[in-house]
């Protein structure tokens, strides 16, 4: 009887400790699991933290990029007018669309595109009876809006036509500007046409192809809500 007693309990140890060994294994595996972990954890952050100085550092060129583009009053534009058979003018090259802050000094005037306000002009069939800044005007052509513009030799009787015309043209805009060649000229996002008198076909046909055309860089952005002046 005693004999098989102590067998029961040595088998009973014999077990017990089985289990202990087994724990002791897992626990094992768990510490190696957890320092492996670890070990990616901190190698991740080691590596987040070169991308975040990375990123930093390209943020900060960038940053710098954009205060030379707004300094340095350039329109980013290159290339020239081509006139096609319709009399439109259209720009062959590069129009820059960089937002800036500065006074920007244009190839052409009025300008066709190129760098610009971030604060668009007011072009919801607007007529400005003051002259108004080009960088705003650009960014209304960026939207797909139709510049009408004039000088002093105009007759008053085709400004006025015009301005009607305009009011009822939503993405149309209207203003003075002494600095062009002729006295009537209208204007889109890369294209130029002038015209004779406000009774001009070409002022129909071009309001038409290029009041939200094709060549619009941001169609449907606001033409309201940007500045009046």
């Amino acid at each position: 009887m005693g004999s098989g007693k102590n067998s029961s309990t040595e088998a009973r140890k014999a077990r017990i400790e089985e289990m202990r060994r087994a724990e002791r294994t897992r626990e094992r595996r768990s510490r190696a699991l957890i320092i492996a972990a670890s070990v990616v954890v901190v190698a991740g952050l080691v590596v987040g933290g070169v991308v975040l100085v990375n990123s930093q550092s390209h943020s900060k060129n960038d940053s710098t990029a954009s205060a030379d583009a707004k300094d340095s009053g350039d329109s980013g534009d290159s290339g020239h007018f081509t006139t096609g058979k319709d009399g439109v003018r259209t720009w062959s090259g590069k129009l820059s669309r960089t937002h800036v802050t500065s006074r920007v000094s244009y190839p052409m005037h009025p300008p066709v595109g190129g760098n610009h306000n971030p604060v668009w002009l007011n072009c919801n069939g607007d007529v400005y009876t003051q002259p108004v800044r080009d960088e705003n005007a650009v960014h209304a052509l960026e939207h797909g809006a139709v510049w009408v513009t004039y000088t002093g030799k105009a007759k008053k009787a085709d400004v006025d036509a015009l301005a009607a015309k305009v009011k009822k043209t939503p993405y149309s805009l209207m203003s003075p500007y002494e600095n062009q060649a002729a006295p009537l000229v209208l204007s889109a996002w890369g294209h130029q046409v002038t015209v004779k008198s406000a009774s001009d076909p070409e002022v129909d046909k071009f309001l038409a192809a290029y009041v939200q055309g094709q060549q619009t860089p941001e169609p449907g952005a606001s033409c309201t809500g940007g500045v009046m002046q």
